[in-house]
């Protein structure tokens, strides 16, 4: 009797992520009907009971480096239990990696969207595997710099075949791209970088040098950013030649991170590794900056999908959980608290799909590039910032059952700040933002329209703040994260308008734009119905 189990919520396993998801439902709308029925099949797989014991072994049992094998011959190779290469030829199998880049697909003109759909429900069962997938899809957007080479390596790396095995290249079914830039006396100022590239001819360098940084090891090749004599250069460095023998990559050891458990990063010292020249000599930081951008997009879209998660986990809890005689969810203080972050993962998921859309319309539409290149760093730098504080709160509400390890929301918790951290720091981004505002103003000014426009009678004086807002940053760098949060701030209130989310666009726009300084969740007064708001983007599953 003392083992009787009760007043425990059932798994929220059999679900479906997609369409238990109104939002997401709606923002694939224009999707064709095929693509709907994968993205229903993806949504299926990211709830099932086998996806989220995946996700865990992935985690629980971490990658180990192996440098040398038992007679002493160098290795350099990471190890990885079953259920990371299980994720990632699932990732791979639905394109993650690639299918951007594919030809004939059915998501023609609408790629980064349908793309976006699949990563964001990814991220929400498992996101470090995602790594690798990242870089593998920006990293072709940084050979673009270099046709001949973009027409050798885009070839192998879209067959949507995940090769694990320890071959050159050129023998493989599919490969990854990995990246190597952060250096320990550096980090974001990649212009102090020491690793030397020295030609040897026909666009081949020797390279050496250390890398402090160097995530998902066992990729096929890395783009790499080093010192030619004409300047700082960007090379694509493959791990293994095409004899199968190492091309001079020393791993010292593999970094003993916080979270994102399941990918490997690295650090790495490269002994005249051969490398082949991307771009321009000179312009290695100019080559990187469009794979860099593309994985800007990904660390929203990441972030927001374990977001989503973590407060369906909190849901689903407070449905079943009874407390005192009653529901948790009826509990006035526990329902306001859930239709706060309800509000905030509606928008950054909205928000970072915006910027997506306007991904794939930039080169047909100047309001689309222009949001492009000046709300990348904003969408980023928001939408990621405000996941830790959201994973926390939802695991608040499960309480003791949270916070330990057999529940899903300690590795989101784990894994919450890295997307924040990783490819730009919040600082980074807000320069990037006053960047924008130094060289090309009316990009801002178009995006300023734009947001006006969609937020209807409140546009103009939302927008006469944020012109304000601007013309304080030109002046004082330090106002640089007031902008960029104004300036999310607007630009999700205004996309939920112009998807007609009704009251929850009023509540959002009332709490966040109009409403009283706020540093918890629970704030909303008894104007806004929470129950409504939870209830309409956290439906109970059918």
């Amino acid at each position: 009797m003392t083992h009787e189990v009760t007043n425990q919520p059932p798994p929220l396993s059999g679900a479906n992520a997609w369409r238990g998801d109104p939002l997401l439902v709606q923002l694939c709308e224009d999707f064709s009907a095929e693509v709907r029925k994968d993205l229903d099949a993806v949504g299926r797989f990211a709830l099932s009971a086998e996806a989220q014991d995946l996700a865990r072994l992935a985690n629980s049992e971490a990658p180990r480096l192996r440098t040398h094998d038992r007679y002493g011959h160098r290795l350099d190779q990471v190890e990885y239990h079953p259920a990371y290469h299980a994720l990632m030829r699932r990732s791979v199998a639905n394109g993650l990696h690639a299918s951007i880049w594919e030809n004939g697909q059915a998501e023609t003109g609408q790629r980064h969207q349908v793309r976006g759909v699949r990563f964001f429900m990814t991220a929400g069962l498992e996101c470090g595997h995602l790594c690798p997938i990242t870089m593998t899809s920006a990293s072709l957007a940084a050979l673009m710099a270099s046709p001949k080479l973009f027409r050798e390596w885009a070839p192998r790396v879209t067959t949507r075949k995940y090769d694990q095995s320890h071959r050159p290249p050129v023998e493989k079914a599919g490969l990854t791209l990995g990246m190597g830039m952060t250096e320990k006396q550096g980090g974001t100022d990649v212009r102090a970088n020491t690793t030397k590239a020295e030609p040897v001819g026909k666009g081949f360098y020797r390279i050496t040098g250390h890398k402090w940084f160097m995530s998902a090891p066992m990729c096929d090749a890395f783009m790499v950013l080093a010192q030619a004599p004409e300047g700082l250069s960007c090379f694509l460095v493959p791990r293994l030649l095409g004899g199968g023998e190492g091309n001079g990559f020393r791993f010292q050891r593999l970094k003993d991170k916080l979270g994102n458990r399941s990918n490997a990063s690295s650090e790495v010292e490269f002994v005249n590794a051969i490398g082949e020249l991307v771009g321009e000599p000179g312009g290695g930081v100019r080559t990187i900056m469009d794979m860099v951008t593309m994985t800007r997009l990904d660390c929203a879209l990441a972030s927001a999908g374990i977001m989503r998660a973590a407060v369906s986990e909190a849901v689903h809890h407070t449905r079943h959980r009874a407390v005192f005689g009653e529901k948790l969810v009826e509990r006035p203080l526990m329902i306001r608290v859930l239709a706060d972050l309800a509000l905030d993962v509606a928008a950054a998921t909205a928000l970072s799909f915006r910027l997506a859309r306007a991904f794939d319309e930039a080169a047909e539409d100047r309001g689309a590039a222009a949001f492009a290149r000046a709300m990348t760093p904003v969408v980023k730098y928001w939408v990621c910032k405000i996941c830790p504080s959201i994973v926390y709160e939802a695991m608040e509400c499960l309480g003791g059952n949270g916070y330990v390890e057999e529940a899903p929301l300690a590795r989101h918790y784990r894994e919450a700040p890295i997307n924040a951290i990783w490819e730009g720091s919040g600082n980074v981004m807000a320069l990037d933002l006053l960047r924008v505002i130094q060289q090309a103003p009316s990009l801002l000014e178009a995006v300023l329209d734009g947001i006006a426009a969609d937020l209807g009678p409140s546009g103009p004086g939302t927008t006469e703040v944020l012109r304000a807002a601007i013309g304080v940053a030109r002046s004082d760098e330090g106002a640089g994260r007031i902008l960029a949060e104004q300036l999310a701030l607007a630009a999700a209130a205004a996309e939920l308008r112009r998807l007609g989310a009704g009251h929850i666009a009023d509540a959002f726009v009332e709490t966040r734009l109009a409403g009283q300084w706020r540093s918890t969740y629970g704030m909303l007064d008894a104007r806004h119905d929470a129950r409504m708001i939870v209830d309409t983007l956290y439906p109970e599953p059918i």
